[in-house]
Order: structure tokens, then C-alpha cells, then sequence
């Protein structure tokens, strides 16, 4: 860098902070402007935040439809345990309440994470997403693990005394639930499909809990009618006390891994690698840049990335030209990346090491 660093670096971070405020929040001098400086925030591809909305849509019905079938399951399984004394077939009736409880929760995930940004929260409410979808996994190894449990263990310690109408009755209700619980798992793999597939398909917080709900209900539903079948047959309970202790196994584990991911993203995980790479390689690739000292990236919503650049410029830029600089960068990462909403530039020429820091770690308003 020359010898005018300082002048330039300041005048990188005026160009931030009058053209591109981070999420449109409201600045000291004037109404919000949208990220990349003149609203090219929306030249990425076509229908962006249209396909988001529909995408919402799509995953707002499949959580109805789960909401419905997991009620009136929660209904006939109870109805059903009671009847046969059945510890496994009560897991289950346990098990479908807390998917109830949890879809009521990804409703309201899905509702308020797409609120606008404000002032009280300038980078929006995308987090609201995975804040949802851990009290949904809490829910599903309270509710349902942890009752799991406590019935098999129930079941071994005083027996129990079934009449065979009883497990008749409650292997129907089984197979009605399964039948119900298969549905609604197509339904979110249809959608799954829809959305790219995969890992892709299963970004989605809330989908990707329904997901993990269905396919868990339907082998939990396998576990009980087994266990079900095994006790009348040989009259002996630990069949069913088995299937109860199985199923609760299952239940904590599908907690613990969707409680994992949902945590990872409220304490700030980085975006996808190959998505930081590309950026990587945008600014690299930029005439004016000498060199990326360091890149940090953040998601802060299902479609929404924080991107912090410390660049290092090419010697001899006058601060007019560096301002230039600045918000064409930015522009070209908005068109490029339509997720990197809140993008940051800092100009730098301290060495690499130093400049390796953190944004926040610095104090710096340019990687704030």
C-alpha cells in the first residue's frame, strides 16, 4: 500500500457506511439503503425472494399436514395404550405429542423469521429459524425420549397384564398410524425432492425437523408393533419394554443431532466452503485488490450471509478511486451471491498474521 493508506481506508469505510448499511438498517443520515449500495442487491438470479416465499408455502403445508396427522395419531395411541396397558404403545402416544408440540413450533419459525430488519435487529430475524427448530429438538427429548424411557423401565420393573382385545386393538391403531405418519413422510421427501434434494433440499430448518420427525415416528411405530406382537405371543413383557427403551434411544438420538445443527447456527457458523471459496475468488479476481488478508463468513438466515473482507489494495489508488472501488466490489458480490446480503470491506495494509484477526476482534467499524 502507499503512503496514503489511512486517507484510503477511510474513505472505503465511508463508501460502507453511506452506500451499503448492512440489511437495509436505518443509518444517522437517511432512510435504509439495500446492501450493495444502489438496490443491486436484487440483480441476482430472477425470483430469488419469490422462490423463497414459495419454498415457505410449500414447507408451511408440509408442517400442517403433520401438525393434523400427528393430533389425531397422539389421540388413538393414547386411547389405544390405555386400553391394551401397553407401555410401548403410550411411548408412541408420547412421541406424537411432542412432534405435535414441535410442529407448533416450526409454524412459528417459519412465520417470524421472515420479519424485516430493524433497528432493535439490523441483520433480520433469519435466526429465528434454528432458535425454533432447537426448542424443537428439547421438545422431542423431553416429550418423547425421556417418557419413552420411563415406560420401559415401568414395564420391566411391575410387568403388565394385557387382554388380547386390548392388543388387537392397539396393533390397529399402530397400523393406522403408520399408515398416517408414511404420508406425511412423502409428502416432506416430495418437497425434499422439489428443493434440490439431498443436503440441499434438507437446508431448511424446519423441514429438515419434519423430516427427521416422520422417518423417526415411522420405524418408532415398527418398534411398538413389534414389541407388541412379540408380548402377546410369548406372554412375555420385555418384548414390549424393549421396544419402549428402542424407541427412546431413537428419540434422543434424533434430539441430539437436530439440537447440534440448530445450535451450531445460532452460535454463528460459517457459510458452506465452497461458497466462501467462490467469494474468495471474486475478490481475488478483482484488478484493483493485491491481496485477501482474511475472509469471514457468517449465515444469518436461511438465505441470508454476512461476508467480512480485509483486502489489501494495489499501491498508489486515490481515495476518490478507492471509494469507487469499494462499492463496485460490492455491487459484484451482491449479483454474484444474491445470500451475501450484509457484505463488509475493510482496507488494509498490516501484514497477513495481524490482519488475520477477527473484524470483531480489532474494534474496526469496517469489519463490524
Amino acid at each position: 500500500m502507499s503512503g496514503t493508506s489511512s486517507e484510503q481506508e477511510r474513505a472505503a469505510r465511508t463508501a460502507e457506511s453511506s452506500a451499503t448499511r448492512p440489511g437495509g438498517a436505518p443509518g444517522p443520515e437517511g432512510p435504509p439503503a439495500p446492501a450493495g449500495g444502489d438496490g443491486d442487491r436484487t440483480a441476482g438470479p430472477p425470483g430469488d425472494r419469490r422462490d423463497d416465499t414459495e419454498a415457505d408455502r410449500h414447507t408451511k403445508v408440509t408442517v400442517l399436514v403433520a401438525l393434523v396427522a400427528n393430533l389425531v395419531i397422539a389421540v388413538a395411541k393414547a386411547a389405544g395404550g390405555v386400553l391394551a396397558g401397553s407401555p410401548a404403545l403410550l411411548s408412541e402416544a408420547a412421541h406424537s405429542v411432542a412432534d405435535s408440540l414441535n410442529e407448533v413450533f416450526l409454524l412459528a419459525a417459519l412465520r417470524r423469521s421472515r420479519r424485516p430488519a430493524d433497528a432493535r435487529h439490523p441483520f433480520g430475524y433469519g435466526k429465528e429459524r434454528f432458535f425454533w427448530s432447537l426448542l424443537a429438538a428439547v421438545g422431542i427429548f423431553v416429550m418423547g425420549g425421556c417418557f419413552s424411557f420411563f415406560q420401559g423401565f415401568e414395564a420391566l420393573r411391575g410387568g403388565a397384564e394385557e387382554k388380547f382385545s386390548g392388543y388387537v386393538a392397539g396393533l390397529i391403531v399402530l397400523g393406522v398410524a403408520l399408515v398416517a405418519e408414511g404420508v406425511s413422510l412423502l409428502r416432506a421427501l416430495h418437497q425434499v425432492r422439489r428443493q434440490g434434494g439431498g443436503l440441499a433440499g434438507l437446508r431448511d430448518p424446519a423441514l429438515r425437523t419434519v423430516v427427521a420427525e416422520d422417518g423417526t415416528a415411522v420405524l418408532g411405530v415398527t418398534l411398538a408393533m413389534a414389541g407388541m406382537a412379540l408380548h402377546m405371543v410369548t406372554g412375555q413383557v420385555v418384548w414390549e419394554a424393549s421396544a419402549s427403551l428402542a424407541i427412546g434411544v431413537l428419540l434422543v438420538y434424533v434430539a441430539y443431532r437436530l439440537g447440534r445443527d440448530a445450535r451450531d447456527q445460532l452460535i454463528g457458523a460459517a457459510a458452506d466452503p465452497e461458497l466462501s471459496g467462490r467469494i474468495r475468488a471474486l475478490l481475488q479476481a478483482q484488478p484493483e485488490i493485491d491481496s485477501v488478508e482474511a475472509l469471514f463468513t457468517m449465515q444469518m438466515g436461511l438465505d441470508s450471509t454476512l461476508v467480512a473482507a480485509r483486502i489489501d489494495l494495489m499501491p498508489g489508488l486515490e481515495s476518490e478511486r478507492v471509494e469507487e472501488v469499494a462499492v463496485r466490489i460490492k455491487r459484484s458480490l451482491a449479483r454474484t451471491f444474491p445470500e451475501a446480503d450484509q457484505v463488509f470491506l475493510d482496507v488494509t495494509d498490516r501484514p497477513a498474521g495481524e490482519a488475520g484477526e477477527s473484524p470483531a476482534a480489532t474494534g474496526e467499524r469496517g469489519g463490524a
